[in-house]
């Protein structure tokens, strides 16, 4: 968890699988979830949830992933704005925001991997 930010408080979010968490600094709210352990779907399932958390708002969404999650870029719109970093341990950090000037939408309950 030592990706998590440690004043992060765990909260309840619906439909995901793994433990997510919201920190609030200067009126915006950052959530973060990590599924670096977690095989397919989960990686998926748990960015939909969370990006409904983010949908037509300020705050952002931090993903902790093994590896970089394409089939997710792959379904996304540009209603939904991403910058991925590597991270220690071979991991991989991406910070998903959502774009009000989107001209299409994300369709956020497509939480399978394949095509």
């Amino acid at each position: 968890m030592s990706n998590i930010p440690q004043d992060a408080v765990k909260i309840e979010v619906n439909g995901a699988t793994v433990d997510f968490f919201k920190l609030e600094k200067d009126g915006q709210s950052s959530y973060y979830f990590d599924t670096s352990k977690e095989g397919p779907p989960h990686p998926m399932v748990n960015a939909m949830s969370g990006l409904a958390l983010i949908k037509g708002t300020n705050d952002t969404l931090v993903m902790i992933n093994h590896k970089m999650p394409g089939g997710l870029f792959a379904k996304l719109e540009d209603d939904v704005k991403y910058v991925s970093e590597d991270i220690d341990g071979g991991l991989v950090k991406v910070v998903f925001s959502y774009n009000a000037d989107a001209q299409s939408e994300s369709d956020l309950s497509q939480t399978s991997c394949g095509g």
